[in-house]
């Protein structure tokens, strides 16, 4: 027993070491000192006068805040066991207002903020039991509390520090509520993230509470950096990159603004090479391969301007100049509360004089190895081929280990059906988070292996704790892509599963399985999820139609007798719609020890 404990103090004391180095609590600015110090808004200012597109996001930000000055304050409303909606909407808020404030210096925003600020640090608790919601209402009022701390009145400084001490950091040491501590997940990101700001904002006042919050997120955060390891791959996909990264970058940026370094956060390995893994999940279509609890729908990352700037690499931007050029800005629950972020770190960046990266492929290992094909920049243009190895044992994934998603002609041609919304299945009492091999989660459609892009054999789920590796890696002009070992992912049932995809010569996309049966006869079922309209041809033919695009599937192995359209309605109630598409399947059967090359080809129609 005491060698146990030796051991964990011992850790503890490695992860401290690891990333507090150069940390000092007894020199710091006054404020503010989160993001953007006193007098820094001034460059912010100087930039946006010479920066059109910058400048029409600014406006957008003041006529967001504009609007809120006629809104009702917040009101403490959960949604199931949920406070996370009012959190979020707090910080979206705080941060516009305290913003246009400094900004512009117009006491209507002010005092809205000030409102705002009152009206939750008044809230009986931030509900720690779901602890994300008080990280995130933490982080809300610790931005307004720094950023207009001289002009706000005494009863409201008492009032958020006093919220930011007894609804924050005193919950936090409570082992019923800090279990995010040991998470290698978001969760330690974002409660960490907003509990350091809530310590720099009182800083002053509480210098012994402050630096004991800040030590211990310095102490913890480290096992979810180690995700990000070795390459940059983000383990748990495009939504949490945007949600976990994102308050990543928080914590980073306001370390280094309030005491000089972020104690080597922002070193750690394959972090900032995570930018670049981020950038290619967006496919010629505008959508993301949305492996994992993601949605198909890409959404604006302030983030990447934090990135850009701190590796002084403007190509990172590629994508997000999109999102400033739409002919009407607006922006999703996602994105819409990190906004000022843009203005703060990338003022400086002319959206119209950006250029694509050079590169067409992007490959990383790590708990989700990963192989992202892009050969056009242009919306519509050219291919993408996004692949995924990985394991379902992983937080927020799914059973899609093996499985791909496929652009062309500006179409989306296979594509992952993507999460379905917590709260439709937590509220038919679905057990969505027990991810053991027969937890109900896998029951869930869009979750298992049986609607992916996949091989699925005897018609069993994936085991749960089955790993596939990246095996090779192909980065020449005649052939992008990578292969895959799949063998681990069906308990014996074949003695070997190895997947090729490749985008061949920039013409057609080429899917070859080389499996062998074990002991036993096993069928192997081969799937793609389609929104395209199928038209069987003939045994070895489907042609896929959709936006007045044709693509032609072609199976070229002769052990397949038939290929069959299955539509994606469930037999569960719980399930979501999954209306407009549907499986293309077949089936081959092995002898036991028998061999097979599964081979089929995705070739777009001349035009």
């Amino acid at each position: 027993m005491n060698k146990t404990i030796l051991l964990v103090v011992f850790c503890f004391s490695l992860f401290v070491s690891g990333y507090s180095q150069g940390i000092r609590f007894d020199s710091y600015p006054s404020h503010p000192r989160l993001l953007v110090k006193k007098g820094e808004e001034q460059k912010i200012k100087s930039d946006l006068a010479l920066n059109p597109e910058m400048l029409r996001l600014h406006n957008y930000l003041l006529g967001q805040c504009d609007d809120l000055i006629t809104t009702p304050v917040l009101a403490y409303k959960k949604e199931g066991k949920r406070l996370l909606a009012v959190s979020r909407e707090a910080l979206r808020r705080i941060f516009y207002l305290s913003y246009a404030y400094r900004m512009t210096g117009e006491d209507k925003y002010r005092l809205r903020a000030e409102q705002e600020m009152i009206a939750v640090c008044s809230f009986t608790d931030w509900n720690p039991s779901h602890f994300l919601d008080t990280g995130e209402m933490t982080m809300a009022v610790a931005i307004g509390y720094d950023w207009l701390f001289d002009r706000l009145s005494p009863d409201a400084r008492r009032l958020v520090q006093e919220a930011i001490l007894n609804k924050g950091f005193a919950p936090s040491r409570d082992k019923r509520y800090n279990w995010f501590l040991r998470a290698t997940n978001n969760w330690n990101q974002v409660c960490n993230a907003g509990l350091v700001y809530g310590a720099l904002a009182v800083l002053e006042d509480h210098p012994e509470e402050a630096r004991e919050i800040i030590e211990r997120a310095l102490s913890t955060v480290g096992l979810t950096l180690k995700g990000y390891g070795p390459d940059g791959a983000y383990p748990e996909g495009y939504n949490y990159w945007g949600y976990g990264t994102t308050f990543q970058v928080l914590l980073n940026a306001a370390l280094e603004s309030a005491l000089g370094t972020d104690g080597g956060l922002s070193s750690a390995e394959g972090f900032l090479a995570s930018a670049r893994f981020m950038q290619f999940m967006t496919g010629t279509t505008g959508k993301c391969f949305n492996f994992s609890d993601s949605r198909e729908s890409v959404f604006a990352l302030p983030a990447m301007y934090w990135f850009a700037d701190k590796l002084q690499d403007p190509t990172l931007l590629w994508n997000e100049k999109d999102m400033l050029s739409r002919a009407e800005l607006s922006f999703s629950d996602e994105e819409s509360r990190f906004l000022p972020l843009i203005p703060i770190y990338g003022s400086q960046y002319k959206m119209n004089e950006l250029v694509p990266p050079a590169m067409k492929l992007w490959a990383a290992n790590g708990q989700t190895p990963v192989v992202l094909v892009r050969t056009g920049w242009e919306n519509g243009e050219g291919f993408y081929l996004g692949i995924k190895g990985g394991t379902a044992s992983t937080s927020h994934a799914h059973m899609d280990a093996g499985s791909f998603v496929f652009d062309a002609s500006g179409v989306r041609w296979v594509q992952d059906l993507g999460m379905q919304e917590y709260y439709s299945l937590e509220k038919e009492n679905v057990d969505l988070w027990n991810m053991s091999q027969n937890g109900q989660r896998w029951n869930v459609f869009r979750y298992n292996n049986l609607a992916h892009n996949t091989l699925t054999v005897n018609g069993k789920y994936h085991d749960v704790n089955g790993f596939v590796p990246v095996t090779n890696i192909y980065s020449e002009a005649h052939k992008l892509g990578a292969s895959l070992n799949m063998t681990d992912l069906f308990g014996g049932e074949l003695e070997n599963a190895v997947r090729e995809v490749a985008l061949i010569n920039e013409k057609y996309l080429s899917v070859i399985d080389r499996v062998k049966a074990g002991s036993q006869p096993a069928t192997v079922r081969w799937t793609i999820v389609t929104g395209a309209i199928p038209r069987v041809l003939d045994s070895h033919m489907v042609e896929l139609t959709k936006d007045g695009k044709c693509m032609q599937l072609i199976v070229d192995s002769p052990s397949v007798t038939s290929v069959s359209v299955l539509d994606n309605v469930s037999k569960n109630s719980y399930d979501a719609s999954n209306e407009g598409t549907c499986r293309i399947v077949f089936d081959v059967s092995l002898e036991s020890g028998q061999e097979s090359d599964i081979k089929v080809r995705l070739v777009p129609a001349a035009d």
